[in-house]
Protein backbone atom coordinates (compact mmCIF):
# COMPACT_ATOMS: atom_id res chain seq x y z
CA UNK A 1 0.00 0.00 0.00
CA UNK A 2 1.14 3.65 -0.59
CA UNK A 3 -0.02 7.02 0.26
CA UNK A 4 0.82 9.72 2.83
CA UNK A 5 -0.97 9.33 6.03
CA UNK A 6 -0.98 12.77 8.17
CA UNK A 7 -0.37 12.21 11.71
CA UNK A 8 -2.03 14.36 14.51
CA UNK A 9 -1.72 14.28 18.35
CA UNK A 10 0.62 10.97 18.28
CA UNK A 11 3.31 11.47 21.56
CA UNK A 12 5.50 8.66 20.42
CA UNK A 13 6.92 7.37 16.99
CA UNK A 14 5.09 4.00 17.05
CA UNK A 15 2.42 5.09 14.90
CA UNK A 16 4.82 6.41 12.78
CA UNK A 17 6.89 3.18 12.72
CA UNK A 18 3.86 0.94 12.05
CA UNK A 19 2.81 3.28 8.84
CA UNK A 20 6.55 2.93 7.43
CA UNK A 21 6.30 -0.69 7.91
CA UNK A 22 3.13 -0.88 5.92
CA UNK A 23 4.91 1.05 3.02
CA UNK A 24 3.43 4.29 3.76
CA UNK A 25 4.90 7.49 4.12
CA UNK A 26 3.70 9.50 7.74
CA UNK A 27 3.38 13.07 8.08
CA UNK A 28 3.59 14.68 11.46
CA UNK A 29 0.71 17.37 11.53
CA UNK A 30 -1.03 19.78 14.17
CA UNK A 31 -4.20 19.86 14.50
CA UNK A 32 -4.74 24.17 13.16
CA UNK A 33 -3.07 23.02 9.86
CA UNK A 34 -6.24 21.56 8.94
CA UNK A 35 -8.89 22.98 11.54
CA UNK A 36 -7.91 26.66 10.38
CA UNK A 37 -6.46 28.70 8.14
CA UNK A 38 -3.68 30.37 9.11
CA UNK A 39 -1.08 27.89 7.93
CA UNK A 40 -2.14 24.51 5.95
CA UNK A 41 0.44 22.30 4.93
CA UNK A 42 1.81 21.89 1.84
CA UNK A 43 0.37 18.96 0.71
CA UNK A 44 -2.82 17.49 1.80
CA UNK A 45 -2.51 13.87 2.98
CA UNK A 46 -4.31 10.71 1.87
CA UNK A 47 -5.44 9.95 4.96
CA UNK A 48 -5.18 11.73 8.61
CA UNK A 49 -4.79 9.26 11.63
CA UNK A 50 -6.01 11.32 15.06
CA UNK A 51 -4.28 10.03 17.92
CA UNK A 52 -6.86 10.47 20.90
CA UNK A 53 -5.70 8.06 23.73
CA UNK A 54 -3.82 11.16 25.57
CA UNK A 55 -5.92 13.86 24.44
CA UNK A 56 -9.44 12.68 24.10
CA UNK A 57 -10.61 16.69 22.66
CA UNK A 58 -8.73 16.33 19.59
CA UNK A 59 -11.74 14.94 18.44
CA UNK A 60 -13.20 18.38 18.38
CA UNK A 61 -10.28 19.09 15.67
CA UNK A 62 -11.90 16.36 13.75
CA UNK A 63 -15.06 18.29 13.45
CA UNK A 64 -13.72 21.40 12.08
CA UNK A 65 -11.29 19.66 9.53
CA UNK A 66 -13.98 17.55 8.17
CA UNK A 67 -16.15 21.10 7.70
CA UNK A 68 -12.84 22.69 5.48
CA UNK A 69 -12.15 19.13 3.67
CA UNK A 70 -15.34 17.12 3.49
CA UNK A 71 -14.36 14.19 1.68
CA UNK A 72 -10.64 13.54 3.35
CA UNK A 73 -10.93 10.65 5.49
CA UNK A 74 -9.86 10.33 8.57
CA UNK A 75 -9.22 7.57 11.71
CA UNK A 76 -8.48 8.05 15.05
CA UNK A 77 -6.63 5.64 17.74
CA UNK A 78 -8.57 5.04 21.09
CA UNK A 79 -7.17 2.88 23.56
CA UNK A 80 -10.30 0.79 23.68
CA UNK A 81 -13.67 0.73 21.46
CA UNK A 82 -15.79 2.32 23.99
CA UNK A 83 -19.70 3.32 22.32
CA UNK A 84 -19.92 6.98 23.90
CA UNK A 85 -16.64 7.81 22.23
CA UNK A 86 -17.42 6.19 19.30
CA UNK A 87 -20.63 7.97 18.49
CA UNK A 88 -18.82 11.14 19.54
CA UNK A 89 -16.13 10.20 16.91
CA UNK A 90 -18.98 9.28 14.14
CA UNK A 91 -20.31 12.63 14.63
CA UNK A 92 -17.67 14.56 13.98
CA UNK A 93 -16.90 12.37 11.11
CA UNK A 94 -14.66 9.92 11.62
CA UNK A 95 -14.80 6.59 9.24
CA UNK A 96 -12.59 4.02 11.38
CA UNK A 97 -11.38 3.62 14.88
CA UNK A 98 -8.16 1.90 15.63
CA UNK A 99 -7.85 0.48 18.70
CA UNK A 100 -4.47 -0.86 21.02
CA UNK A 101 -2.58 -3.43 20.54
CA UNK A 102 -2.02 -1.24 17.48
CA UNK A 103 -0.26 -3.38 15.14
CA UNK A 104 0.61 -3.08 11.23
CA UNK A 105 -2.37 -4.71 10.35
CA UNK A 106 -4.70 -2.96 12.18
CA UNK A 107 -3.01 0.41 10.72
CA UNK A 108 -2.90 -0.47 7.05
CA UNK A 109 -6.84 -2.02 7.19
CA UNK A 110 -8.40 0.77 8.76
CA UNK A 111 -6.38 3.05 6.35
CA UNK A 112 -7.00 0.99 3.32
CA UNK A 113 -10.86 0.46 4.29
CA UNK A 114 -10.69 5.10 4.41
CA UNK A 115 -8.98 5.13 1.25
CA UNK A 116 -11.41 2.63 -0.33
CA UNK A 117 -14.57 5.01 1.14
CA UNK A 118 -12.63 8.09 -0.01
CA UNK A 119 -12.13 6.76 -3.79
CA UNK A 120 -15.54 6.00 -4.13
CA UNK A 121 -17.70 9.38 -4.59
CA UNK A 122 -20.31 9.34 -1.38
CA UNK A 123 -24.01 9.67 -3.41
CA UNK A 124 -26.32 10.90 -0.68
CA UNK A 125 -29.93 10.33 -0.72
CA UNK A 126 -31.93 13.68 -1.24
CA UNK A 127 -35.21 14.82 0.45
CA UNK A 128 -37.48 17.01 -1.03
CA UNK A 129 -40.42 18.99 1.02
CA UNK A 130 -42.80 21.25 -0.54
CA UNK A 131 -46.08 22.62 1.31
CA UNK A 132 -49.10 22.20 -0.34
CA UNK A 133 -50.04 25.79 0.42
CA UNK A 134 -48.57 28.65 2.28
CA UNK A 135 -48.35 28.12 6.21
CA UNK A 136 -48.81 24.16 6.36
CA UNK A 137 -45.74 24.37 8.13
CA UNK A 138 -43.27 22.89 5.60
CA UNK A 139 -40.04 24.78 6.84
CA UNK A 140 -40.66 23.62 10.26
CA UNK A 141 -40.62 19.93 8.65
CA UNK A 142 -37.84 20.87 6.51
CA UNK A 143 -35.65 22.33 9.27
CA UNK A 144 -36.19 19.54 12.02
CA UNK A 145 -35.96 16.29 9.56
CA UNK A 146 -32.15 17.83 8.12
CA UNK A 147 -31.51 18.39 12.06
CA UNK A 148 -32.40 15.34 13.25
CA UNK A 149 -30.48 13.95 10.31
CA UNK A 150 -27.33 15.54 11.41
CA UNK A 151 -27.69 14.30 14.48
CA UNK A 152 -28.04 10.52 13.85
CA UNK A 153 -26.03 10.35 11.07
CA UNK A 154 -23.38 13.27 11.94
CA UNK A 155 -23.52 14.98 9.00
CA UNK A 156 -26.37 16.46 6.79
CA UNK A 157 -27.31 19.45 4.52
CA UNK A 158 -30.28 21.43 4.23
CA UNK A 159 -30.60 23.99 0.95
CA UNK A 160 -33.39 26.47 1.31
CA UNK A 161 -35.26 27.00 -2.08
CA UNK A 162 -37.06 29.96 -1.05
CA UNK A 163 -34.27 31.74 -2.70
CA UNK A 164 -35.03 35.38 -1.51
CA UNK A 165 -38.11 34.57 1.00
CA UNK A 166 -36.99 31.95 2.98
CA UNK A 167 -36.60 31.38 6.90
CA UNK A 168 -34.50 28.46 8.06
CA UNK A 169 -31.91 30.92 9.25
CA UNK A 170 -34.10 32.15 11.62
CA UNK A 171 -35.33 28.38 12.50
CA UNK A 172 -31.82 27.31 13.03
CA UNK A 173 -30.64 30.66 14.82
CA UNK A 174 -27.85 31.31 12.21
CA UNK A 175 -27.06 34.19 9.65
CA UNK A 176 -25.54 32.88 6.29
CA UNK A 177 -22.70 34.84 4.91
CA UNK A 178 -23.16 33.57 1.46
CA UNK A 179 -26.53 31.91 0.41
CA UNK A 180 -28.17 29.76 -2.38
CA UNK A 181 -27.66 32.73 -5.15
CA UNK A 182 -23.94 32.59 -4.64
CA UNK A 183 -23.86 28.93 -5.56
CA UNK A 184 -26.61 28.92 -7.93
CA UNK A 185 -24.22 32.20 -9.76
CA UNK A 186 -21.15 30.09 -9.57
CA UNK A 187 -22.13 26.40 -10.32
CA UNK A 188 -19.41 26.59 -13.08
CA UNK A 189 -16.84 26.76 -10.10
CA UNK A 190 -18.39 24.52 -7.21
CA UNK A 191 -15.59 22.46 -5.66
CA UNK A 192 -14.90 21.57 -1.85
CA UNK A 193 -13.20 24.21 -1.12
CA UNK A 194 -15.46 27.07 -2.59
CA UNK A 195 -18.89 25.22 -1.46
CA UNK A 196 -17.35 24.69 2.31
CA UNK A 197 -17.52 28.36 2.01
CA UNK A 198 -20.91 29.15 1.44
CA UNK A 199 -22.56 26.96 3.59
CA UNK A 200 -22.81 27.87 7.29
CA UNK A 201 -22.95 25.34 9.78
CA UNK A 202 -25.42 24.92 13.22
CA UNK A 203 -24.18 23.66 16.36
CA UNK A 204 -25.86 20.36 15.94
CA UNK A 205 -23.60 19.55 12.57
CA UNK A 206 -25.89 20.79 10.12
CA UNK A 207 -24.97 22.76 7.05
CA UNK A 208 -27.31 25.24 5.58
CA UNK A 209 -27.28 26.99 2.49
CA UNK A 210 -29.16 29.73 2.67
CA UNK A 211 -31.83 31.95 1.25
CA UNK A 212 -30.66 35.55 0.29
CA UNK A 213 -32.00 39.10 1.38
CA UNK A 214 -31.48 40.22 -2.63
CA UNK A 215 -33.34 39.96 -5.40
CA UNK A 216 -31.86 37.73 -7.63
CA UNK A 217 -30.85 39.24 -10.58
CA UNK A 218 -32.17 36.17 -12.88
CA UNK A 219 -34.80 34.24 -13.62
CA UNK A 220 -33.72 30.36 -11.75
CA UNK A 221 -32.20 28.06 -14.22
CA UNK A 222 -33.03 24.41 -13.68
CA UNK A 223 -30.05 23.08 -14.90
CA UNK A 224 -28.04 25.05 -12.49
CA UNK A 225 -30.35 23.85 -9.93
CA UNK A 226 -29.65 20.46 -10.62
CA UNK A 227 -25.90 20.87 -10.92
CA UNK A 228 -25.97 21.99 -7.77
CA UNK A 229 -28.26 19.70 -5.73
CA UNK A 230 -26.02 16.88 -7.57
CA UNK A 231 -22.60 18.42 -6.74
CA UNK A 232 -24.09 18.69 -2.89
CA UNK A 233 -25.45 14.64 -2.86
CA UNK A 234 -21.84 14.07 -3.31
CA UNK A 235 -20.46 15.49 -0.12
CA UNK A 236 -23.50 14.69 2.14
CA UNK A 237 -24.81 11.79 3.32
CA UNK A 238 -28.48 13.57 3.24
CA UNK A 239 -29.72 16.90 1.85
CA UNK A 240 -33.32 18.19 2.57
CA UNK A 241 -34.55 20.64 0.13
CA UNK A 242 -36.95 23.23 1.18
CA UNK A 243 -38.92 23.53 -2.02
CA UNK A 244 -41.50 26.38 -2.39
CA UNK A 245 -44.66 24.97 -4.42
CA UNK A 246 -44.77 27.83 -7.14
CA UNK A 247 -41.20 28.19 -8.51
CA UNK A 248 -41.67 25.85 -11.54
CA UNK A 249 -37.73 26.10 -11.97
CA UNK A 250 -37.08 24.17 -9.19
CA UNK A 251 -39.60 21.69 -9.55
CA UNK A 252 -38.53 20.95 -12.60
CA UNK A 253 -34.75 20.01 -11.12
CA UNK A 254 -35.87 17.65 -8.85
CA UNK A 255 -34.92 14.55 -10.61
CA UNK A 256 -31.87 13.75 -8.18
CA UNK A 257 -34.70 13.72 -4.96
CA UNK A 258 -34.88 10.22 -3.22
CA UNK A 259 -38.31 11.51 -2.14
CA UNK A 260 -40.52 14.16 -2.91
CA UNK A 261 -42.91 14.58 0.45
CA UNK A 262 -45.70 17.09 -0.15
CA UNK A 263 -46.71 18.57 3.38
CA UNK A 264 -50.80 19.07 3.96
CA UNK A 265 -53.20 19.51 6.65
CA UNK A 266 -56.90 18.63 7.42
CA UNK A 267 -57.95 21.38 5.16
CA UNK A 268 -60.01 21.54 2.16
CA UNK A 269 -58.29 24.63 0.07
CA UNK A 270 -54.56 22.77 1.21
CA UNK A 271 -56.19 19.62 -0.22
CA UNK A 272 -56.47 21.06 -3.59
CA UNK A 273 -53.67 22.34 -4.19
CA UNK A 274 -52.40 19.61 -2.99
CA UNK A 275 -54.02 17.23 -5.87
CA UNK A 276 -52.56 20.04 -8.57
CA UNK A 277 -49.35 20.17 -7.04
CA UNK A 278 -49.03 15.93 -6.64
CA UNK A 279 -50.55 15.53 -10.36
CA UNK A 280 -47.56 17.82 -11.91
CA UNK A 281 -45.12 15.84 -9.85
CA UNK A 282 -46.17 12.49 -10.59
CA UNK A 283 -46.39 13.26 -13.96
CA UNK A 284 -42.92 14.38 -13.99
CA UNK A 285 -41.44 11.83 -11.83
CA UNK A 286 -43.60 9.22 -10.82
CA UNK A 287 -45.56 7.83 -7.88
CA UNK A 288 -42.86 5.85 -6.06
CA UNK A 289 -40.86 8.79 -4.91
CA UNK A 290 -43.86 11.02 -4.14
CA UNK A 291 -45.97 10.88 -0.83
CA UNK A 292 -48.34 13.18 1.48
CA UNK A 293 -47.11 14.34 4.78
CA UNK A 294 -49.81 15.43 6.74
CA UNK A 295 -48.63 18.24 9.52
CA UNK A 296 -50.68 19.13 12.61
CA UNK A 297 -52.99 15.73 11.72
CA UNK A 298 -56.39 15.98 14.06
CA UNK A 299 -57.95 12.59 14.53
CA UNK A 300 -61.06 14.71 15.87
CA UNK A 301 -61.59 16.24 12.32
CA UNK A 302 -64.27 16.56 9.91
CA UNK A 303 -61.24 15.18 7.17
CA UNK A 304 -59.88 11.93 8.59
CA UNK A 305 -56.92 10.68 6.66
CA UNK A 306 -58.50 8.22 4.48
CA UNK A 307 -60.57 11.46 3.04
CA UNK A 308 -57.06 13.08 2.45
CA UNK A 309 -55.65 10.22 0.35
CA UNK A 310 -58.82 10.13 -1.99
CA UNK A 311 -58.75 13.99 -2.08
CA UNK A 312 -55.38 13.94 -3.50
CA UNK A 313 -55.11 10.49 -5.09
CA UNK A 314 -52.48 10.13 -3.22
CA UNK A 315 -50.78 7.91 -0.10
CA UNK A 316 -50.36 9.05 3.09
CA UNK A 317 -46.75 8.42 4.05
CA UNK A 318 -46.10 9.97 7.23
CA UNK A 319 -48.47 11.62 9.72
CA UNK A 320 -46.63 14.50 12.20
CA UNK A 321 -49.06 15.31 15.12
CA UNK A 322 -50.41 19.12 16.65
CA UNK A 323 -48.11 20.41 19.25
CA UNK A 324 -48.43 24.55 17.99
CA UNK A 325 -47.48 26.23 20.58
CA UNK A 326 -44.06 23.94 20.86
CA UNK A 327 -43.00 24.44 17.42
CA UNK A 328 -44.14 28.61 16.98
CA UNK A 329 -41.56 28.36 21.06
CA UNK A 330 -38.75 26.85 18.93
CA UNK A 331 -39.15 29.01 15.89
CA UNK A 332 -38.57 32.36 17.84
CA UNK A 333 -35.98 30.83 20.29
CA UNK A 334 -34.14 29.94 16.85
CA UNK A 335 -33.64 26.17 18.61
CA UNK A 336 -35.32 23.07 16.36
CA UNK A 337 -38.06 20.80 18.03
CA UNK A 338 -35.64 18.11 17.99
CA UNK A 339 -32.34 19.71 19.29
CA UNK A 340 -33.74 20.24 22.84
CA UNK A 341 -37.70 19.79 23.15
CA UNK A 342 -39.40 17.09 24.52
CA UNK A 343 -42.94 16.12 23.25
CA UNK A 344 -44.80 13.91 20.51
CA UNK A 345 -43.78 15.99 18.04
CA UNK A 346 -40.43 16.02 18.82
CA UNK A 347 -40.65 12.36 18.69
CA UNK A 348 -42.68 12.11 15.45
CA UNK A 349 -40.32 14.33 13.80
CA UNK A 350 -37.30 12.07 14.97
CA UNK A 351 -39.12 8.83 14.02
CA UNK A 352 -39.10 10.56 10.13
CA UNK A 353 -35.97 11.33 9.87
CA UNK A 354 -35.22 7.49 10.84
CA UNK A 355 -36.99 6.05 8.45
CA UNK A 356 -36.50 8.03 6.00
CA UNK A 357 -32.44 7.51 5.93
CA UNK A 358 -33.35 3.83 6.88
CA UNK A 359 -31.34 3.76 9.65
CA UNK A 360 -33.99 1.27 11.74
CA UNK A 361 -34.53 -1.22 8.66
CA UNK A 362 -30.42 -1.21 7.68
CA UNK A 363 -28.29 -3.60 9.82
CA UNK A 364 -24.73 -2.70 11.24
CA UNK A 365 -22.06 -4.66 9.68
CA UNK A 366 -18.56 -3.81 10.53
CA UNK A 367 -16.94 -6.53 8.68
CA UNK A 368 -18.52 -4.86 5.43
CA UNK A 369 -17.28 -1.63 5.45
CA UNK A 370 -15.93 -0.50 9.02
CA UNK A 371 -17.32 0.59 11.95
CA UNK A 372 -19.45 3.13 10.76
CA UNK A 373 -19.93 1.46 7.20
CA UNK A 374 -23.82 1.69 7.58
CA UNK A 375 -23.41 5.40 7.27
CA UNK A 376 -21.10 5.40 4.61
CA UNK A 377 -23.43 5.13 1.06
CA UNK A 378 -21.14 2.79 -1.14
CA UNK A 379 -23.43 3.77 -4.87
CA UNK A 380 -21.67 5.23 -7.93
CA UNK A 381 -22.20 8.45 -8.10
CA UNK A 382 -24.02 10.09 -11.15
CA UNK A 383 -21.82 12.90 -10.88
CA UNK A 384 -18.87 12.62 -13.48
CA UNK A 385 -17.50 15.99 -12.92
Amino acid sequence: MTGTIGIIGAKDKQIEDLVRAAGMRPMALQADQLASSSRPPASMPDVVLVDVRVDRPLLASVAAIKRRYPTIGIAIVVPTLDPDLMLEAMRAGVSECVAEPLTQGSIEAAVSRVMVQRATPMEGRVFAIVGAKGGVGATTIAVNVAEAIAQIAGDALLIDFHVTSGDTGVFLGVEPRFTVIEALENTHRLDEAFFRGLVVRTRSGLDLLGSSPRIAATVLDPQRIRVLIEFAARYYRAVILDVPRNDGAILDALEGASSILVAVNHELPTLRSAYRLVANLRQRYGSERIGLLVNRSDRTSEISLEDIEKAVNTKVKHVLPSDYKAALAAINKGEPLVRSTQGKLTTALQGLSRTLIGQEARPTDPDAGGLFGWLAPRRPSRVTG
